[in-house]
């Protein structure tokens, strides 16, 4: 199927944006190329330091004449993701060995869970967490011994962060690996409505534990759709993974196996084969709207609208939410998996999961298929779903139909012709909106302004019953050079309450909602932010505030001359404790939220 003609113009703009800063990307890399494996050109003293942790491999790294890969892991044990990786790096040198090669764990980096976080000071750190893991994965990748890398890493900063250190080594062939989803606990939507109860006082603090606990009960990552999920669904299309190793569980004979094959993958497309694939090469501009495509198409997180830019300019890539604002009125939405439906993670990969998704796409013309990617045969090896069959491992195809059309559908009877997000803009700025699971006469909301500065003024305005109205609730000084850029997760409860007893609600905000972005349409990541004097800060209780997805835009009704002389509300002072002095300095380089708010990219020029 010939590609899509938007695709391709979306495309070509993306590539001729990107174009000198790209080139100046593929020259570094083939410079690190040229100058050869650096393990022969290493001193003696050098390499003994390398090879002395590792006695049961040393004979067979001494001669330097097979791949050595370095494992960047993202395991601890208070992550459920992550706790999965415990045993992997065990694992994965006995499976480099089989295929001929060794490996050695180069480096940890921080995984911070904002599942724990959400709502505490802890927060704040979350999305600079991204940076701290790009510079730990460059520091395990620096010492220059490997001829490959796995990243093992699925939750919401640590994938993209784990890409934004590894692609300044982009000439070197990596995989990414996953750990898998934990086996679905209590329903999405008892899980929800509980929440709203305990947010109106009508369940107690053990109900709501209870419910939490039965929701998050093992290892892996969380069932919902959100940021983690959507990073797999993103890396398939990108071609990081073996292909449909986004969803399979934990535990599982399918789950060894897809990261066996990694790894012996790895040691096929390496520095010396003749399929070399470096990673610098296969995210490319194609690679990187592919994955913007797979997360339209499956109504995933808003978070990526500031991930998948910075890891873009990783690789010399220029994408911005304009790029975004047209795939997405081009892409049809093929799932509902909560919080835009019922289903979670698991029923999803049931129905047919990533790979029945990818394969739509690409028989449609709506993904790029001439891409290079970790598998052999290209994008087409991910729209095969892989299973266990007499014990060994195999690719099959999809079924022609969906198993389960309330979860995921084909591209000819999609839930929506059009994907979830849109661009909105105006005197307020430029912000994004979700609109994959908000009703369609919700995308429009004209109310009064109610202005907040933090997530508890709004949480006690609720309990005081100041918001039983018709309202857009404000919440600025949350933007990244403000506090971070927490995500404002403990607003959905009762936001939802209020949208629940009839009132047309919106929220409009400088921060973030991420991958829980649900019901109550939200413009969020609004740039500028209030710190530093964008329009949001200009804001004042009543105002009138109107944000329509139909057509775009975010707007204050205020007479223009009084617009333009009102002056900026005071910033609250910075907050410190639970470390957030540490990261004053990635808050005052940080660049803004379109262009992915990095400090680390800023400061590098990218």
């Amino acid at each position: 199927m010939k590609l899509h003609p938007e695709i391709a113009a979306v495309t070509d703009r993306i590539i001729e944006r990107s174009r000198t800063k790209r080139q100046a990307y593929l020259e570094l890399i083939q410079r690190e190329r040229e100058s050869g494996a650096d393990r022969p050109k290493l001193g003696c003293a050098n390499l003994a330091h390398a090879y002395a942790g590792t006695d049961e491999q040393r004979d067979l790294m001494t001669p330097a004449n097979r791949m050595n890969i370095g494992i960047v892991t993202s395991y601890n044990d208070m992550l459920s993701a992550h706790a999965v990786y415990y045993r992997y790096p065990e694992q994965m040198k006995i499976w480099a060995i089989e295929a001929g090669a060794t490996a050695q764990v180069a480096g940890g980096v921080p995984a911070m869970c904002d599942g724990v976080t959400q709502g505490y000071a802890g927060m704040e750190l979350s999305l600079f967490s991204r940076d701290t893991i790009a510079l730990s994965t460059g520091i395990a990748l620096s010492h220059r011994t490997f001829e490959g890398a796995a990243l093992l890493g699925i939750c919401d900063k640590i994938v993209p962060g784990l890409l934004m250190g590894a692609l300044p080594f982009g000439h070197l062939p990596m995989v990414m690996i996953p750990g898998g989803p934990m086996r679905t606990g209590i329903p999405n939507k008892e899980k929800a409505a509980v929440r709203e109860a305990y947010a109106e006082g009508k369940a107690s603090r053990e109900e709501l534990l209870a419910s939490e606990i039965a929701a998050y009960h093992s290892k892996g990552t969380c069932t919902f759709y959100g940021t983690a999920n959507s990073n797999q669904m993103m890396m398939e299309a990108m071609g990081l993974h073996v292909p449909g190793a986004a969803f399979a569980n934990p535990a599982t004979k399918l789950r060894q196996e897809l990261t066996r094959a990694a790894v012996h993958r790895l040691t096929e497309i390496g520095w010396n084969g003749e399929d070399y694939r470096p990673i610098g090469h296969i995210v490319d501009e194609r690679a990187i709207v592919n994955a913007a495509i797979a997360l339209l198409a499956t109504g995933g997180s808003t978070n990526h609208l500031i991930h998948l830019p910075a890891i873009a300019r990783s690789a010399g890539i220029a994408i911005d939410w304009e790029d975004f604002d047209r795939l997405s009125r081009t892409i049809p939405l093929l799932t509902r998996v909560y919080p835009n439906g019922s289903a979670d993670v698991n029923a999803f990969e049931d129905a047919g999961g990533p790979p029945f998704v990818i394969r739509e796409l690409l028989k449609e013309g709506l993904m790029h298929d001439d891409v290079l990617t970790f598998a052999s045969e290209g994008m087409v090896a991910y729209g095969r779903k892989p299973q266990i069959k007499n014990d060994k491992l195999v690719w099959q195809d999809c079924p022609a139909e969906s198993v389960d059309d309330s979860i995921v559908r084909t591209a000819a009877a999609p839930f929506s012709p059009e994907g979830g997000f849109r661009i909105l803009k105006g005197n307020l700025g430029r912000a994004c909106i979700k609109v994959s699971a908000v009703e369609r006469d919700r995308w429009t909301i004209e109310a009064p302004a109610r202005v907040f500065s933090t997530q508890q003024e709004v949480q006690d305005a609720f309990k005081a019953g100041e918001l039983d109205r018709d309202v857009v609730v404000v919440v600025r000084f949350q933007g990244p050079r403000a506090n971070g850029m927490p995500e404002l997760h403990k607003l959905t409860p009762p936001l939802g309450v209020l949208q629940n007893r009839g009132f047309r609600v919106a929220l409009v905000t400088d921060g973030r909602m991420s991958g829980a972005s649900g019901k109550v349409p939200a413009a969020i990541h609004l740039s500028p932010e209030a710190l530093g004097g964008g329009p949001i800060g200009k804001l004042r209780d009543g105002d009138i505030v109107r944000l329509c997805a139909e057509r775009g835009e975010l707007q204050a009704f205020v007479d223009p001359a009084e617009w333009e002389t009102r002056e900026q509300c005071e910033a609250p002072p910075p907050a410190i404790g639970t470390g957030r002095e540490l990261f004053a300095m990635l808050r005052t380089h940080c660049d803004e939220a379109e262009r992915g708010a990095s400090a680390m990219l800023s400061q590098a020029g990218l």
